[in-house]
């Protein structure tokens, strides 16, 4: 007779067959029998979203944590959609729009429109929800898939999209706008559908960002067809930002606006550098002294999937989650090794910052060098693949807890250039500091080691400006936790930039006091 532990092992073969390359499973009630959802069930392995449907993820995953639901859920709505209406639905224009832009947030609730649907509310996991709207949705030629996803086209959108989605979503929409490469698009569907009041506030939206000639393109084309046509700006500031309308990914513009619509909160909570100014040798020399305390200090940041080893695992009964102390052990003194050898790296590149390199140009050559000494050991001893010391990762990564979808594997190749360009070109200081963390951790280029790639790259900045090597604490973890997810979410830096400001503060007080 099997044993439980082979029995467990039977349902997470049956479990692992519906895992998709990413890890995630999405599970009708019918792909499963109900001894296998029962064990599943019972030993953490899945979790009912709704009647008849079930997401898979971590046995050691509290209810109340929303990780695996974030993770699974656009993937979730793609299938749980598709088997109610087929491919005869798509989101709203402004849920469209944000997807075009990038911005994959989970959404409280996600308006669905098909002529198929019955103006149904459906609760989700963690307060989120699903409503379906009767509603005619655009021809399939006015239609897109990303990943899955029935959305408006992009231009399709734009003509579609309600006048306050460019206040309440002002990055969302101007990172939609610079995607338009010529006027043509919009006009067809502008001059079909006689909207002259649309046009005024496309041609004013696109005269926002910069784009005169699409601007006066829609303005003249309008008005030669006979249509009264007054621009409006829609938007409740105007900024004065040069967009790509370069085939890049639309993180490079998104990344482009955050930047410039966040610097000026940064710089009104920094606090002012230190007036002493270290000699090299000196400024050093208290980076090391940093060093014991600084190192314990790192973001857990994993993904998760059922593999071959775990089922061999609980199939031989030594499957214990409570157990595995002695792993644990050997990742950490691993993780404390690669710690140090980055460190000594990092010091490397401020000495050059200290000597007067550009500290965008220093961090954009070094940074990779940092996480190879971060997972070198962790290799040597087969607890990592050499291969992951490649380079930036080459598929999905997933943040703990948050709501924020870092960029595709294929936007960070765009992206990251992108953002050096911007921490070489930043003069102030406080800047390269705050938003470089930020910047770095909201783009996610790494597998893992990116919130402490991030806090490497933060104190090479703070040296650039004559600020001293600042240590995030532990206790202050769901503080700092909180506002970058706030910003990254959210798009509001303000709490981000007054915590590392305070922190930075609390250390130039203390070596104050040194002295």
């Amino acid at each position: 007779m099997a044993t439980p532990a082979e029995k467990l092992a039977e349902s997470l073969v049956e479990l692992e067959k519906l895992q998709n390359e990413g890890g995630i499973a999405i599970i009708k009630a019918d792909e499963l029998s109900r001894t296998h959802k029962e064990r599943l069930i019972k030993n953490g392995f899945i979790r009912e979203v709704i009647r008849g449907w079930y997401i898979s993820c971590p046995s050691d995953e509290k209810e109340s944590e929303t990780t695996s639901w974030y993770v699974s859920f656009w993937k979730f709505i793609v299938l749980y959609i598709d088997s109610r209406f087929g491919k005869d639905w798509c989101l709203s224009p402004e849920q469209s729009l944000s997807l075009h832009s990038g911005n994959f947030m989970v959404p409280p609730q996600l308006l669905i429109r098909s002529p198929k649907a019955s103006n149904n509310r459906v609760n989700l996991l963690h307060g989120s929800s699903v409503f379906d709207s009767k509603v005619e949705i655009p021809h399939h030629n006015e239609r897109n898939e990303i990943d899955g996803v029935q959305v408006y086209s992009l231009e399709a959108g734009l003509v579609a999209v309600s006048s306050d989605f460019y206040t309440r979503h002002p990055t969302d929409a101007r990172t939609c706008l610079a995607m338009v490469k010529d006027s043509s698009g919009v006009l067809a569907k502008l001059l079909d559908g006689g909207k002259s009041l649309v046009a005024g506030r496309l041609a004013g939206a696109f005269r926002n960002i910069g784009n005169d000639k699409i601007a006066d393109g829609i303005m003249d084309t309008m008005k030669s067809a006979g249509y009264d046509v007054r621009e409006t700006d829609p938007f409740n500031e105007k900024m004065e930002l040069e967009l790509s309308s370069r085939d890049v990914s639309p993180y490079v513009n998104r990344i482009k606006i955050m930047w410039e619509q966040m610097r000026g909160e940064v710089i009104k909570y920094f606090p002012h550098a230190p007036k002493e100014i270290l000699k090299v040798n000196d400024y050093l020399q208290q980076v090391q002294e940093n060093y014991k305390s600084d190192a314990y200090h790192s973001l857990s940041i994993e993904g998760y999937r059922v593999t071959p080893e775990l089922i061999e695992k609980v199939a031989s009964g030594d499957w214990d989650p409570n157990k595995s102390a002695e792993d644990r052990q050997q990742k950490d003194a691993m993780a404390a090794r690669g710690y140090f050898q980055a460190f000594q790296v990092v010091k490397a590149s401020i000495k050059s910052v200290l000597e007067g390199e550009n500290p965008g140009e220093v961090v954009d050559n070094d940074h990779g060098s940092w996480y190879r000494e971060l997972f070198a050991p962790g290799v040597a001893v087969g607890l990592a693949k050499a291969s992951d010391l490649a380079g930036y990762r080459n598929g999905p990564v997933y943040i703990k807890g948050a709501m924020h979808t870092p960029p595709r594997h294929e936007a960070v190749r765009d992206a990251m250039p992108f953002f050096f360009d911007l921490l070489k070109e930043e003069p102030e200081a406080s800047v390269r500091v705050v938003l470089g963390h930020f910047i770095f951790v909201y783009i996610h280029p790494y597998f893992d080691g990116n919130g402490r790639i991030a806090r490497f790259l933060m104190n090479v900045m703070l040296a650039s400006g004559n600020y001293p090597w600042t240590v995030i604490k532990m206790d202050n973890r769901e503080q700092y936790m909180s506002a970058l997810e706030k910003a990254s979410a959210g798009n509001d830096i303000t709490d981000f930039a007054k915590f590392i400001g305070e922190q930075v503060s609390n250390t130039i007080d203390k070596k104050t006091v040194s002295m």
